[in-house]
Formats: structure tokens, C-alpha cells, sequence
């Protein structure tokens, strides 16, 4: 164990993340979790499902406090995880007997169910209940059991299903096993600061950390920056002892860039604007044209949204836009589809259908083609009108592909939505 902050890694088994077939959720919710215990994540490493690759990963990683592994642990011949951290650990395996049973009770019902019952299945959670010897188990939350194993003069190894789902529903489990618990009582911990801003550049965030940098001893404070959904978040994470000065840091970090902040405790704008429309009693209600749809997905991402979320309608079609929101076809006629004059029209006609508090219009060119001269590719119009007589309209050329343009419309929408809360001051969201 390092004397500052101990290192992790994480493993992600599955050939289907190698092809592309599947996206890795597993070490992005690890890592982020690690990270928040205090380690320092050194890599998250994809790896196939052949057995000599994980051994040379495990190997690779050797030098770390903890390793967490995912993936590997199902009835197939395939999945040999197990076997394989068993022998980087020098452990033999063996049938847990009483775990086979509780495995088999599972499942039981749903084989007889399907008929699948017999020595297919007997032999399916035999090879599930097959752990290395010592090892702590984690009950399973779908078939397969989690395991802890400590390699002599190595790392702990943590062994966690593939599936997110039983993964997630595993962790606190896994956290809570006594050699884990009794690795995180040797983890030093520092409280992190995480710092969002919207509409600021990571070049500016990098100009203001070499101004302070004169002005601080910022070595014993890890500072990360990331661009997610638009908004640049600056992360603070301190050693030991280095608190008071990562506080200094913060300050002034957002001393330099108040018009841009979102939240100086992590808040991102999703939860802010959630808990805004909650305490005002507002409800929300979208006309979407080139986002199509994915503005009130983004609204009812959240649980308890049905509290705040009116309602919304997809106009894509000028007739729909006229139909459905009461856009006059004049309108549309003088001064085109894409425009300021529609994104107000659709913002207030999805607030009147919906009878919301507030209504947002969202209208642009997303691409690749329909673009003109006036309108190029990226051209988005916006509008949020609310019942109270605000008024906030929008009409940047947003950059990249069709995807990112749809994309960052919604992250636009959302913050001129959390705009007209009150909930940030003048300029926050230029």
C-alpha cells in the first residue's frame, strides 16, 4: 500500500466489447466508483474471453492494492474467470456445495417452467458454484456469484459478474466482504470537489491553473477536466492533508469563472433543473422539430419526472407544426422553419396544449445536407417562454455531425430551461 493514494484497476472480459457489438458500462461505473473511494484508478482495460489474454492482463496489473474484474463468470465453457484469477491468486478450485444450492434455487422454477430442467442445468450450476479456495463469495444477484481473492503479496482481486445490472446490484455487497472492507480501512480518504461550468473552453480552464499555479503549491492536488454533455467539469481531488489548499484552489477557480458555473458541488444541470421545476411547481412542456423526441427524453430520464414533465410533441413536418402546435403556416412562410419566430411559436404552442408552466422550442438544421448560406448545418433555433412572461431564445451554429448537433441542442435546451428557473444568476448560460 502506497503512503498517498493507494492504485486500482479494472478488467472488463467480454470478446463482444473488442467487435464493437457492445458498449462497455462496467468500467465507467467502476472506475467512478473507485475513484470516489479514494484509489487512484491506474487503467480500465478491455480484455477477450481467451484465457491467456486475462492472465496477462492480471500479470500486467500485478502492482496494484485492488483489481476489479468483470465478466466470465457464466455456465458456458467460455467463461473462465474464475479459473483464471484462481490461478493468478496460486488457489485451487473447488465446489462450494452449499452455493450450488442456492444457485439451483434460483433458477429452479424458471427451468421447470421452460422445461429445462435435467443434468444440462445440474451441471451449469456446478460450474457457477466452482470458486477459488479461500475466497470471500458474493451471493449472486442473477446466477453468478462474486468473489474476493487475495494473491500472497499481491493484489486484492475482485471478481464481478458481466451483466451491469448484477454487477451494480453486487458492488455494496462487494464493498461490505471483509477483505475489502478491510483494504478500505487502509485507503486514506480526501472529500473531492467537483466543479461545473457551461459555455467555457478546457483552454481557459488550463490558462487560469498555470496563472494559480504561481500563486499555489497545487502538488498534493490531482486536478482532471472533462467535457460531458456540453459542460466542462473540473475535478479536485486532494491527498491527505492537502484539503485546505484543493479549497483554495476551488475558490478561486470559480472566482475567475463565476459566469460560467454551474455548481460548485457536482450538480449537474439534469439535477438542478429537476429540483427547480419541483420547488417552483412548474411543469414543462417541449415542441421539437430536428431534435426529435430526445429533449423529452432527456426529461424523463430522472425518476419522479411525471411531477414536472407535461408533456411533448415531435413536429417535424411543417403541417405538424401548424397541426399539432398551432403554428400559424404564415409564420412559416415569412420567415422559414428553421427560425427564432418558429422556436418561440413552437415553445408557446407546446406550453398552451399542455397548459405548462413553461415551454421550450427547439428548431434547426441538424444535417448533413438542407443547409443554405443563412442557415448552414449546426443552425439550431431555441425558445423557452414561460406562463410568467419570460422570454429566452437562442440562435447559435452548433459544431460536428448530425448527432452532435442534435445532441448539443438538447444540452443547450436544458440549460436555457434551468436559466428560466432563476436557479443561475445573468450569464451563466451565455
Amino acid at each position: 500500500m502506497s503512503e498517498s493514494r493507494p492504485t486500482a484497476s479494472v478488467l472488463v472480459t467480454g470478446s463482444e466489447l473488442l467487435t464493437g457489438h457492445v458498449t462497455d458500462a462496467n468500467g465507467p461505473f467502476v472506475a467512478r466508483s473507485l475513484g470516489e473511494l479514494g484509489f487512484a484508478v491506474s487503467r480500465v482495460l478491455l480484455v477477450g474471453d481467451r484465457p491467456e489474454d486475462l492472465r496477462s492482463a492480471l500479470e500486467f496489473v500485478a502492482s496494484d492494492d485492488l483489481v476489479v474484474t468483470s465478466g466470465g463468470l457464466g455456465p458456458t465453457a467460455d467463461d473462465l474467470t474464475a479459473e483464471v484469477v484462481a490461478g493468478f491468486a496460486g488457489a485451487e478450485m473447488e465446489v462450494d456445495t452449499a452455493l450450488q444450492g442456492r444457485i439451483h434455487d434460483r433458477v429452479a422454477g424458471w427451468a421447470s417452467r421452460a422445461g429445462w430442467a435435467g443434468p444440462a442445468l445440474d451441471a451449469a450450476t456446478a460450474k457457477q458454484a466452482r470458486v477459488p479456495r479461500g475466497a470471500s463469495v458474493l451471493e449472486p444477484v442473477g446466477t453468478a456469484p462474486g468473489l474476493a481473492v487475495t494473491r500472497p503479496g499481491g493484489p486484492l482481486v475482485v471478481v464481478l459478474p458481466g451483466p451491469p445490472r448484477e454487477l451494480q446490484g453486487m458492488w455494496p455487497a462487494a464493498l461490505e466482504s471483509a477483505p475489502v472492507a478491510e483494504l478500505l480501512t487502509r485507503v486514506p480518504r480526501a472529500e473531492a470537489t467537483l466543479l461545473r461550468f457551461a459555455g467555457l473552453p478546457e483552454s481557459e480552464i488550463a490558462e487560469t491553473l498555470r496563472v494559480l499555479e504561481a500563486e499555489l503549491d497545487m502538488s498534493g492536488v490531482e486536478v482532471t477536466t472533462c467535457l460531458r454533455r456540453s459542460e466542462l467539469e473540473v475535478d479536485l481531488h486532494p491527498l491527505p492533508g492537502a484539503e485546505p489548499v484543493a479549497r483554495e484552489l476551488a475558490a478561486r477557480i470559480v472566482d475567475r469563472h463565476r459566469r460560467a458555473l454551474i455548481s460548485d458541488d457536482g450538480s449537474t444541470t439534469d439535477e438542478l433543473l429537476a429540483a427547480a421545476l419541483a420547488t417552483k411547481g412548474w411543469t414543462v412542456a417541449t415542441g421539437e422539430s430536428c431534435t426529435g423526441g430526445l429533449l423529452a427524453g432527456r426529461l424523463v430520464d430522472r425518476a419522479g419526472s411525471s411531477a414536472y414533465v407535461a408533456g411533448g410533441v415531435v413536429a417535424y413536418s411543417n403541417e405538424a407544426k401548424t397541426a399539432l402546435l398551432d403554428v400559424p403556416a404564415a409564420l412559416i412562410e415569412a420567415h422559414g422553419a428553421v427560425s427564432p419566430e418558429v422556436a418561440r411559436a413552437l415553445a408557446d404552442g407546446a406550453r398552451a396544449r399542455f397548459g405548462a408552466d413553461v415551454g421550450v422550442g427547439v428548431t434547426g438544421v441538424a444535417g448533413p445536407g438542407g443547409g443554405t448560406e443563412a442557415k448552414p448545418v449546426g443552425y439550431v433555433c431555441f425558445c423557452v417562454t414561460t406562463a410568467d412572461g419570460q422570454v429566452i431564445a437562442r440562435d447559435p451554429q452548433l459544431p460536428g455531425g448530425r448527432a452532435d448537433v442534435r445532441e448539443r441542442s438538447v444540452d443547450l435546451a436544458m440549460h436555457l430551461l434551468l436559466r428560466a428557473t432563476g436557479v443561475t444568476g445573468p450569464g451563466a448560460h451565455r
